[in-house]
């Protein structure tokens, strides 16, 4: 007899621009700029120039931000810095309504290209807990799009791609999922229910495409 668990269809999440309203870079680095009166173009120069760095878990979050101080001249120290960083996450609600929705059959991952820190406040929140599966790039070394980021995501889920859906709301990942056996389901924040609709179908038909 089929372990009905193993045909069930399972959904896995990006964070960024899913979960958040907007771009966590974007508000981010205008809340730096903000508080410190540089102006915002030098500290997206500097920041996105290095933020690779985190994103794959090479450097720490402090040692980021004492480089992007040395670069920019901005005045801030790092503890103030790092409550500004991640009072910069703003929720989307709609979507934290979908998961809390999900049935309790529906295996959930997160794979999301992420820093040290922001990764750890993820984790600890309360809301996370309906996620069976977290997989941040700068723990794993490998970012979205390369393969080693879905392998690890398909490992995490302990179910075949095939039989989960990905969720991202760029293009270039949900084409990289496909690749990976995934099926990928493009996000836009003005378009929820649509998506709401499309994931629906997906977990209760068996995930054929229309």
């Amino acid at each position: 007899m089929t372990d009905p668990a193993l045909s069930a269809r399972h959904v896995a999440f990006d964070w960024g621009g899913v979960f958040t309203a907007g771009t966590f870079d974007g508000r981010s680095t205008q809340n730096v700029a903000d508080r410190s009166g540089v102006p915002v173009e030098r500290v997206r120069e500097s920041y996105f120039r290095h933020v690779r760095q985190l994103e794959v878990g090479a450097w720490t979050l402090n040692h980021f931000w004492s480089v992007l101080q040395q670069e920019t001249d901005v005045e801030m120290g790092y503890l103030d810095f790092e409550a500004l960083y991640l009072g910069s996450i703003a929720d989307h609600a709609p979507m934290y309504a979908t998961l809390a929705g999900l049935s309790p059959g529906v295996r959930v991952g997160l794979l999301s290209n992420n820093y040290p820190v922001v990764s750890d406040h993820l984790r600890a929140d309360p809301r996370f807990a309906r996620f069976d599966a977290l997989v941040f790039s700068n723990e794993l070394g490998h970012k979205k799009p390369a393969p080693e980021a879905f392998a690890a995501l398909e490992a995490a889920m302990q179910r075949p791609a095939a039989q989960t859906a990905f969720v991202d709301d760029v293009q270039e990942n949900i084409d990289a999922a496909n690749a990976a056996g995934f099926h990928g389901i493009l996000y836009h924040h003005e378009a929820h229910e649509a998506f709401e609709r499309e994931l629906a179908q997906w977990l209760e038909s068996g995930g054929t495409k229309s």
